[in-house]
């Protein structure tokens, strides 16, 4: 009785076809509907022919046990489906229309003050080839805010030292130049001339961070030698994308205006990029209530 999974795979390749999005994203599109279409399942209903009261029976069974920004999510994944099947004549009517958003409270970012980024910065040993790469690395991130999809998926042709900028193509398949900064241009061209050489052996390879293996480095490689160096410099848990809100952190409270923050980070929305401004607000009243004489 149920096709919802042909429906979800057709809703996908359409998404894909109109807005680009990543494959991290459809996937996770795709398990969200796949979770209520099972929960309909259990309705005797299916995803396709649902209608309002049912959709929110569906939401309703994971109200105990998912957070509010996960039942949002799957709001948003409803809304959306339910427009495809609109546009393309599969309904009449759109039962996601009237479902509310579940309110959540304003989760600020996780960052590193400039201190903890400096001694992260430092964790390589820059005398061994995969020291200097992993510094270049490093360096390269927080001066660019790059997603660390990004920074793997560079190529050489996105590279130009001389105008100190990188091409990269991010959510959406929209390409933004990002400035890389001096320190960072010394250290990637350092790691260009002396590292990466030795690590592909003659071999080629178009990727700008390579392994021993001679080929790039992957997303979870990235992960796991940030999290690496973060332990041995006794910081708390640090992902690739902590260092991207710390380049945007850092920015904010040096004066940064929100648009040009915007455009770095690559966010299609101001309102995403919106969020520094609270976690610049909260830096400085946890500088007043650590150094006012009546904070």
């Amino acid at each position: 009785m149920n096709t919802d999974k042909d429906s979800i795979d057709a809703f996908l390749d359409q998404l894909w076809l109109s807005d680009g999005l990543s494959q991290n994203t459809l996937a996770a599109y795709r398990r969200d509907l796949a979770k209520l279409s099972g929960r309909l399942q259990a309705l005797d209903c299916s995803l396709q022919r649902a209608d309002a009261d049912q959709l929110q029976q569906a939401l309703l069974a994971g109200v105990d046990s998912e957070k509010p920004a996960t039942r949002a999510r799957l709001v948003s994944a409803l809304r959306r489906y339910y427009q495809h099947l609109l546009q393309s004549g599969q309904r009449q009517d759109d039962p996601s229309a009237r479902l509310a958003t579940p309110k959540q409270g304003l989760r600020l970012p996780k960052s590193l003050s400039e201190q903890a980024v400096e001694a992260l910065l430092l964790a390589p040993e820059v005398d061994t080839p995969l020291g200097l790469r992993d510094r270049a690395m490093l360096e390269v991130l927080y001066a660019s805010g790059l997603r660390v999809s990004e920074l793997v998926g560079l190529t050489l042709t996105q590279l130009n030292l001389l105008d100190g900028v990188v091409k990269t193509v991010g959510k959406g398949n929209k390409e933004r130049l990002v400035p890389l900064g001096e320190i960072a241009q010394e250290w990637l061209l350092r790691y260009m001339r002396e590292a990466r050489p030795l690590l592909l052996a003659g071999l080629p390879c178009d990727a700008v961070f390579v392994t021993q293996r001679k080929a790039g480095m992957t997303r979870q490689m990235a992960w796991y030698l940030i999290s690496q160096y973060a332990r041995r410099q006794g910081l708390p848990a640090v992902s690739p994308h902590v260092l991207r809100h710390a380049f945007a952190t850092h920015l904010v409270n040096h004066g940064a205006d929100l648009r040009v923050v915007q455009l770095l980070l690559g966010h299609a929305d101001i309102s995403t990029t919106q969020i520094y401004t609270h976690v610049a607000r909260e830096r400085l009243k946890q500088l007043h209530a650590r150094h006012h004489p009546r904070g």
